[in-house]
């Protein structure tokens, strides 16, 4: 047992490591694009990789730099966010859509939710809670990379185990995965993920025992 515990630590284990999460802003006003621009770029696993104005300036800068995620201000000068949203998911069904409004009441959230965005917050809210809502869904991932469950994922991100299940079932929609393990292994062939090797004892000891 003591020769087989010591050669354990010389086996070869993984993380799973993100890339930068990819963001296109689309704002229209140059000082918030400039602000967002500034704030997301600090963060280590975030890049802004372009900013649009208008709805037609987001089309193109999607189709250009195929960003992960689009933080999206329903309120445009040339068209309403939630068409936006449509042609966006229409071409590139695997982005991520966050919208932004300073509306108030439900309607507005509504047309949103049912043209297929990920997420909906105010404009209100700090800055941090967009950051928070952009990178959650690509670290459930790279936590179910690790065997995980549901509620020791809930627990790591302080969020509600059916908040969870959500996100999980629309990973295995958007990457046409049957299980969490297909998810993670295309999520790592498309470079969302990457296995990192490494001889930590620790690192080998939680994949091979979850």
């Amino acid at each position: 047992m003591a020769s087989a515990a010591a050669a354990i630590s010389f086996l070869p284990a993984f993380r799973a490591v993100t890339r930068a999460i990819r963001v296109l802003t689309v704002d229209g006003h140059q000082l918030v694009q400039e602000g967002l621009a500034d704030m997301i770029n600090r963060e280590e696993d975030m890049t802004v990789v372009a900013a649009a104005s208008t709805g037609e300036e987001a089309l193109d800068a999607v189709r250009r730099y195929r960003p992960d995620v689009v933080r999206l201000d329903l309120l445009l000068p040339d068209m309403p966010g939630e068409d936006l949203a449509r042609r966006i998911l229409a071409g590139f069904p695997r982005t991520r859509i966050v919208a932004i409004t300073s509306a108030q009441g439900h309607l507005q959230a509504r047309r949103a939710l049912d043209a297929g965005v990920h997420g909906y917050l105010s404009k209100a809210v700090p800055v941090c809670e967009l950051v928070r809502t952009i990178r959650q869904e690509i670290q459930v991932l790279q936590l179910v990379a690790w065997g995980n469950g549901n509620k020791q994922v809930a627990a790591q991100l302080s969020i509600a185990c059916e908040t969870v299940r959500m996100h999980i079932k629309s990973i295995l929609e958007k990457l046409a995965a049957n299980d969490r393990a297909h998810a993670v292994t295309i999520a790592v062939m498309r470079g969302l993920l990457r296995l990192d090797w490494t001889n930590d004892r620790e690192a080998y000891r939680r994949t091979a025992h979850a």
